[in-house]
């Protein structure tokens, strides 16, 4: 949520302007404006009649209760005016994206995203390779038929050797980040609408998310959600120690409007394992460790041996919370090219205004923290793992940092 100050300001509205432009977003900023001019008056009109309403309760003569009746419902038709007007503008309020760092690239499209560092280099093989979900089924350790058979299309089980690799990779990563500091949970992953909005993902990802019931709940898209709204409405103190914080959690998504993409295998999922490392820091701390947090996604695919590659979104590709991020591409065998398995995203003070999220500082005055959101590792970094260390006889080698996690296996085989 950008400030209402700054939006009411002619400074601020030019900056809110451009990024809007650079985002390619349709947004009309001055009907924002007069819907929020418009409930400042009708407030003001409002406080005028209260205070004129406690006058002429004070007398006692016939014309004076007879104008307190009248400014009586005068008070009551303006209540339901502003609590309308009020509504429209923070709906409208809601819909403004964040502020884009100046680093941010200009650009429509993930087409126009700027690659900022390349790891390794895709190896040759000397036979033809499979796509993960061919390896995995001929192996017995995925069954896709079956998860469909039980929830439909876009949900698979791993078995045996397959969920093992999972939970090596998903741990290694939880032991990664636990090394560098950051504190586990297991966190609900039913949550409240004011934590998704809280969030930034309502009213922007609506779409996305799984309803549950009539409990007014909603399946988590990522951990992140519960981990930054455990903050909600309290002041911390953040001076040189930041909330790190780390989750593995189901996630659950749509995939509203990808119809048709990413049909082969379990690429592109309504559910499954992540492993999100979040931090709320000091305004000052933030790009810093929004770079601590990149490092760890690096750290893990560099151990795997995985070649990937680290992006810097544009503006038309960064998320409406986000004011810059990181996407890291691992390569994937199956499709010749780098896909995403993570993201990391300064989201600065835009979710902890949202859940009134505070720090203070020497003098004890509160402000409102900055928070980030990254990946670890998702079974997204399983398939191009499977993918990149099968092997001509129709195993699957498994990476030395690995191996302890897997018992001593060494070697996947049928």
């Amino acid at each position: 949520m950008i400030a209402l100050e700054i939006l009411r300001e002619k400074e601020g509205q030019k900056k809110v302007e451009t990024m809007l432009k650079k985002r390619g977003k349709n947004y009309n900023l001055k009907d924002f404006i007069k819907t929020d001019e418009d409930y400042r008056q009708s407030s003001k009109k409002l406080d005028e009649l209260l205070e004129r309403r406690n006058i002429l309760s004070k007398e006692i003569t016939p014309e004076a209760k007879e104008r307190a009746r009248k400014i009586k419902q005068d008070i009551t038709d303006l209540k339901d005016i502003v609590k309308n007007q009020l509504r429209r503008r923070d709906d409208m309020w809601s819909f403004i994206p964040n502020f884009l760092d100046d680093r941010v690239p200009e650009g429509k499209s993930d087409k126009d995203n700027v690659v900022v560092k390349t790891y390794g280099t895709p190896k040759k093989f000397d036979f033809e390779p499979k796509w993960h979900d061919d390896l995995c089924i001929a192996l017995d350790i995925l069954d896709i038929k079956a998860g469909t058979k039980v929830s439909g299309s876009g949900f698979y089980y791993w078995k045996g050797m397959g969920a093992k690799l999972v939970d090596a990779v998903l741990r290694f990563a939880m032991d990664t980040l636990l090394k560098r500091n950051f504190t586990q949970f297991y966190t609900p992953i039913l949550t409240k609408p004011s934590t998704l909005f809280g969030t930034g993902f309502l009213p922007f990802a609506e779409d996305q998310i799984f309803n549950v019931g009539t409990d007014n709940l909603a399946l988590i898209g990522t951990s992140e959600q519960t981990l930054i709204a455990y903050h909600q409405d309290e002041v911390l103190d953040l001076k040189d120690k930041p909330k790190l914080y780390t989750a593995l959690t189901p996630c659950f998504r749509t995939e509203a409007g990808s119809y048709g993409r990413d049909t082969k295998g379990i690429f592109r999922v309504h559910q499954f394992y992540k492993v999100e490392q979040i931090v709320i820091c000091e305004p000052q701390d933030s790009d810093r460790l929004l770079n601590y947090c990149q490092e760890s996604i690096e750290q893990i695919l560099e151990a795997l041996e995985i070649p990937y590659r680290t992006m810097i979104l544009c503006g038309g590709d960064t998320g409406n919370a986000s004011s810059m991020t990181y996407d890291t591409e691992a390569w994937f065998v199956g499709y010749n090219t780098y896909r995403e398995v993570g993201s990391a995203s300064n989201i600065l003070e835009y979710q902890s205004r949202r859940l009134n999220i505070k720090c203070k500082n020497e003098n004890g005055k509160p402000y409102y923290a900055h928070t980030i959101s990254s990946t670890a590792a998702v079974e997204r970094t399983v398939i191009s793992l499977i993918e990149y260390y099968q092997t001509k006889d129709g195993g699957i080698e498994i990476p030395r940092v690995l191996v302890p996690y897997m018992g001593g296996i060494t070697k996947i085989t049928k």
